[in-house]
């Protein structure tokens, strides 16, 4: 095979593997970004943001934040849950609990917030034990937002995110 066949297949072959290589991801916004932070674990989450029926300062009802619920998959396994806290507990029996220092807005109108969690307390010796940051990226979903009509009743939105756990150092 001639000298300039071969060299465009590579060129071709070495083209199609670049092209199937994943782009590099932008940098997170700096409200929620954590600079010197080494990641632990990065989890999907599929669940459900639930909103309550509640009256305003104004006296009208509309959707209320009360809770998440949702599964913690990695690997196509589940391998924890995330609920009210905000908690994050692995199966391993490792948690953790965040207060929000920072958000940034989700991609759509209908997408809940990126956001930023400082740990707050932990418990367990497991993968989550030195976790002192959390962040909540990728978010798709989850926004529930206009009047009701009755207090004291419930709906969800359905959501999915990612959560990535870090540690200083």
């Amino acid at each position: 095979m001639p000298l300039f066949r071969s060299g465009a297949l590579a060129l071709v072959l070495l083209s199609g593997s670049l092209a199937s290589a994943p782009a590099n991801e932008a940098p997170l916004p700096d409200a929620i970004a954590a600079p010197g932070e080494t990641v632990v674990l990065t989890v999907h989450a599929e669940g459900a943001q639930v909103y309550e029926c509640k009256a305003g300062a104004d006296g009208k009802l509309s959707w209320a934040f009360r809770e998440p619920i949702a599964t913690l998959i990695a690997d196509g396994k589940t391998i924890g849950r995330h609920y009210a806290g905000p908690n994050w507990e692995h199966s391993d029996g490792s948690a953790v609990v965040g207060k929000i220092i920072g958000n940034a807005p989700g991609a759509t109108a209908r997408d809940i917030p990126w956001l930023k969690l400082d740990v707050v307390s932990k418990r367990g010796s497991g993968v989550l034990s030195s976790v002192t940051t959390v962040q909540r990226i990728n978010t798709m979903g989850g926004k529930l937002d206009g009047a009701c009509e009755t207090a004291g009743t419930y709906r969800s939105a359905p959501y999915s995110a990612d959560y990535v756990f870090l540690r200083k150092g």
